[in-house]
């Protein structure tokens, strides 16, 4: 079994708790970490310097199209980051969970 995590950044902690939960709820991910960031990137020519919320979700890696698709429809951005990571090892027992509390 192969696991990911998938890193998403989002407007602010609502749009993210929002996500987060559907994700866990709809049994797309085991967990979903939220985090205040600044981000500093190139938008429309311009510069800019924002803060965002960073999710970190765990998930199957079966599930990781599923996740995107589903993020992307939830998500306010015009183009969302969303990419996944893989878990090249981990504690096993925390693995086994993510397998067991995901579809």
């Amino acid at each position: 079994m192969q696991y990911y995590l998938i890193y998403i950044t989002t407007k602010d902690e609502e749009e993210a708790r929002k996500i987060g939960k559907t994700l866990v709820v709809e049994k797309l991910a085991a967990c979903v970490n939220i985090h205040p960031i600044e981000s500093i990137y190139r938008w429309g020519g311009e510069i800019r310097e924002e803060s965002e919320i960073a999710m970190l979700v765990k998930t199957k890696a079966e599930l990781v199209d599923e996740v995107i698709k589903r993020v992307k429809e939830l998500h306010s951005y015009e183009v969302p980051c969303i990419v996944s990571l893989p878990i090249e090892k981990g504690y096993p027992d925390f693995l086994k969970w993510i397998n067991q509390s995901t579809k």
